[in-house]
């Protein structure tokens, strides 16, 4: 039987090995699922909520023991896996609490009629999800989902096999019904067969630019809706007016979150040449003088990447980056070439036909760029065909309202680093991807948005949305 491997990027060993699906028990699972979706769906909406809020209550309860899971798996420092399941545990209760709302029967003023949008399941939704956020890139999805009265087929990155298993039993264990939820230890070349699959109505990934061309391709053959979050080169705008030395305190976290492995992490830093030196220096200071190390440990700041290979991947972007010209201010080589660990490294000088320059750089690699003026700046910083999110440091009101208009990004965060969160919409544009996950308008995508207009009269039987 074919297996899934869970390998610890720290030491190279080998957790453990989980069975992956054959046919005839993928079949069974997707059948299971599709026998599900109409219980599940005519299941009250407040039952639904309840059980995502017991869901976000083990999440809480057992954040310690989950967050040791997802540091041995993927790598992640220890306090920031923890931090992860209890941002789960947030998600939760927050779709608990607001879901039911987001959902509810919208009247429409219309004489002579009842007039109202209604906001119902699409039915059996595919997750296609990726390692760096094996808790939270599954929850954001799955407990807006859950509550519109859809049921969920996780696909997760096949390094993380034990958060995988470890969400459905969570899931089951919060009272979910048989086939609300499921994983699916499956291999990417079984997708474009579920997308066929006329029982799974939609999908959406969060993952590589590929990886997300494929499945809008093969969904849209099939004509399914699907939302995509894919990889970001993310602007990071520094202007004379701001507080420099906070800009480069954040600067430092905002490209060494989840030890660089976040899409939404700052890559591009374009620094006014007013401050420019000033910047370099303490940016570059700043990423020398963190620990790296066991990330079970708390006191270790920077962990491995996910694995060797992407580790290789990264370090020869730096090595093409150079020989194009590109100034290595620090790091850029690991201290051994079978290790998962990279050091913190600060790149300027960047050439427009680099790497550093034109694709997205998935660890803890800082790309510094001058600006001659905020015409400069935005140009710069729009001359990606990522368009994630972006991060604009002033006090200057002019130049607040011009970034918050001019720059090409799903999100905006002024004076503060990007970060994803249950209430705002998430999602970006350009080879980012298209659709949003979060807020009342994430928990929408996956809904039939349904117009019903009744004559005077013909109402009274109609009861207001349960679902």
């Amino acid at each position: 039987m074919t297996t899934m491997k869970s390998i610890n990027p720290a030491t190279g060993d080998t957790l453990a090995e989980h069975p992956m699906l054959s046919p005839e028990m993928l079949e069974r699972r997707v059948a299971l699922a599709a026998d599900a979706a109409p219980r599940w769906r005519r299941t009250p909406i407040a039952e639904r909520a309840a059980i995502v809020a017991r869901l976000g209550a083990l999440l809480e309860a057992e954040k310690e023991q989950l967050g040791r899971l997802m540091t041995l798996e993927m790598g992640k420092p220890i306090q920031a896996a923890i931090d992860e399941a209890a941002k789960c545990a947030t998600g939760c209760r927050f779709y608990a609490e607001h879901g039911p709302s987001f959902v509810a029967d919208e009247e429409i003023d219309d004489d002579g009629h009842r007039s109202f949008v209604s906001y119902q399941p699409l039915g059996v939704v595919l997750a296609i999800m990726p390692w760096n956020f094996p808790f939270w890139q599954v929850i954001r999805f799955l407990a807006p989902a859950l509550v519109a009265g859809n049921v969920g087929l996780l696909k997760h990155a096949s390094n993380v096999p034990g958060c995988a298993l470890e969400l459905e039993s969570l899931v089951r264990r919060a009272g979910a019904p048989d086939g609300v939820f499921q994983t699916l230890l499956i291999g990417s070349d079984a997708v474009a067969g579920l997308l066929a699959d006329e029982r799974v109505a939609a999908a959406t990934l969060t993952g590589s630019e590929g990886a997300g061309r494929s499945v809008a391709q093969h969904a849209g053959e099939h004509l399914k809706k699907t939302v995509l979050e894919l990889g970001g080169s993310d602007a990071f705008v520094v202007m004379p007016s701001a507080d420099v030395d906070r800009a480069i305190e954040t600067a430092v976290k905002a490209r060494t979150i989840n030890n660089g492995q976040s899409c939404i992490a700052a890559k591009r830093f374009i620094v006014h040449r007013a401050i420019a030196e000033r910047f370099l220096a303490g940016f570059s200071a700043g990423m020398q003088a963190l620990r790296m190390g066991d990330p079970l440990d708390p006191r270790t700041q920077l962990g491995p990447l996910a694995s060797v290979r992407l580790a290789d991947e990264l370090e020869d972007q730096v090595e093409e980056s150079v020989a194009h010209g590109a100034r290595l201010v620090c790091g850029g080589r690991r201290a051994a070439p079978e290790s998962a660990f990279f050091p913190p490294t600060v790149l300027t000088d960047i050439p427009r036909e680099s790497p550093a320059y034109r694709d997205e750089m998935f660890g803890p690699v800082g790309c510094v760029f001058v600006a001659s003026d905020i015409d400069d700046a935005i140009r710069i910083a729009n001359d990606t065909r990522f368009g994630l999110g972006a991060s604009a440091w002033t006090n200057d009101a002019a130049e607040k309202e011009r970034f918050v208009r001019e720059l090409d990004a799903g999100s905006v965060f002024v004076n503060d680093m990007v970060v994803s969160d249950a209430r705002f919409p998430f999602g970006g544009v350009k080879a980012s991807g298209y659709g949003r996950e979060l807020s009342d308008v994430g928990l929408r995508e996956f809904v039939n948005v349904k117009t019903v207009r009744m004559k005077t009269g013909d109402q009274d039987s109609i009861a207001g949305n349960t679902e």
